[in-house]
């Protein structure tokens, strides 16, 4: 919005030193700055060849219609006709900018095509009124791209990776992430930021929660225990739980007579499925989770081959402390972890998550740093995470400040002894 502001300024002051000539065209600058300004510099340029085009079409056929009228002037006694020949001259605006492919500009070649026409019979002002539209639309879309790429000299730390908590970016995975949030995260992305995104959820969080952020790295999901390719759609890497210690964990629950999810992987798709019988605090989880149409919830036997990521059992908070107290002797003795969560949107009730004690976050950094150091070398992580968690959108906002300055330091040219700071 500050940028749109100073941009229209500029046309104002440039209509200003050219001493106010031509009534139309500090409006059209303006107008088109305003147009052109927008969040992304991709999109800034693009919106500013839509324009261009647009009025460069509207004015070439606007102009040719005013020398063909000036030449036959019998085609502009009778309204009628006349009339019927500006609509084909919309139509030739319109066809000229598709066959261009540039659909997008059409209309406003139509729009250009009709203001320059209506001044009809007067010849010099449309003239001159098409000259300072094409001028305006010049000078609005030069400032619009300049100001818009405008930036402080800035040194940009390619080599550092930055591993941010998605639960620091938004209150819960049921909530709705702010749209500045987005859009700084993805500003910050597609300014080559190396930025990994630690979820303690499955990818389906990510997909429903971030689509439209370009992520250029995989991020770590489910505490650890995955590396997700959100652009690819496939896991990097995965830390499944052995099969001997998945199938003993089984038996056990079974005898517990305890009902639990399986999260596994079946190429590339996180199934779930669920042992026992259902309980009333997983069917008010379940049912809240079974709305997202990200997540594939099955019944029946895994597949053969599918690699089991976690176990979890839903409960009260009191009987997850008892199971947690009751399965601590079994998982001492084989390679598993346990975490209790509370779960969002359902208040008193907690998870239990059994995990491989291969599968914690430390090591999934670990392992995307190998992986990227395959290419990369003198790689840096950084994490960056909000001390007492997500409490605000500002305090999202604050946090990706924080980076962009790690990112992006402001460079000033330094100061060779004896000169006057």
């Amino acid at each position: 919005m500050i940028k749109t502001a100073v941009a229209v300024l500029i046309c104002l002051l440039f209509y200003y030193l050219r001493g106010r000539r031509g009534e139309d065209m500090p409006t059209e600058a303006a107008i088109t700055a305003i147009i052109c300004m927008q969040p992304y510099v991709r999109d800034t340029r693009e919106y500013a060849l839509n324009r261009m085009t647009g009025t460069l079409i509207g004015a070439f056929w606007g102009l040719l219609f005013l020398f063909v009228t000036l030449l036959f002037p019998v085609l502009g006694r009778d309204l009628r006709v006349f009339y019927v020949l500006m609509s084909l001259g919309v139509l030739l605006s319109l066809y000229t900018a598709v066959a261009f492919r540039k659909a997008d500009a059409s209309g406003l070649s139509a729009i250009v095509f009709i203001c320059i026409v209506i001044a009809f019979p007067d010849i010099e002002q449309p003239l001159l009124d098409a000259l300072d539209r094409i001028l305006g639309v010049l000078v609005g879309t030069a400032v619009a791209i300049g100001v818009n790429v405008a930036r402080l000299p800035r040194s940009r730390n390619r080599k550092r990776i930055f591993f941010i908590r998605s639960e620091d970016l938004v209150p819960d995975r049921f909530a709705q992430i702010s749209p500045s949030v987005l859009f700084h995260l993805n500003s910050l992305c597609q300014d080559g930021a190396k930025i990994c995104l630690i979820s303690r959820h499955a990818p389906a969080f990510f997909v429903s929660q971030m689509s439209a952020v370009t992520l250029n790295l995989p991020m770590i999901v489910m505490d650890g225990a995955a590396l997700y390719d959100v652009g690819k759609g496939r896991y990097v890497r995965k830390e499944a739980i052995r099969e001997p210690d998945a199938a003993a964990l089984m038996e056990h629950l079974d005898r517990m007579g305890l009902s639990y999810f399986l999260y596994a992987i079946h190429r590339n798709r996180t199934c779930i499925f669920h042992k026992g019988e259902l309980t009333e605090p997983e069917r008010g989880v379940l049912n809240q989770l079974r709305s997202s149409p990200y997540r594939s919830y099955l019944d029946g036997e895994l597949y053969a081959g599918d690699e089991i990521v976690y176990f979890k059992l839903i409960a009260p908070d009191a009987d997850i402390e008892r199971m947690s107290k009751q399965l601590h002797t079994f998982l001492r003795g084989r390679h598993l972890r346990a975490a209790v969560q509370a779960q969002n949107g359902a208040p008193g009730v907690s998870g239990l998550y059994i995990y491989s004690e291969r599968a914690t976050v430390r090591k999934a950094e670990h392992h995307l740093m190998q992986l990227l150091g395959k290419t990369e070398a003198n790689l840096c992580p950084e994490e960056l995470f909000l001390p007492g968690g997500y409490r605000s959108e500002h305090d999202a906002m604050s946090l990706l400040h924080h980076l962009y300055n790690r990112y992006a330091p402001i460079r000033f040219p330094r100061l060779r002894r004896g000169d006057n700071p």
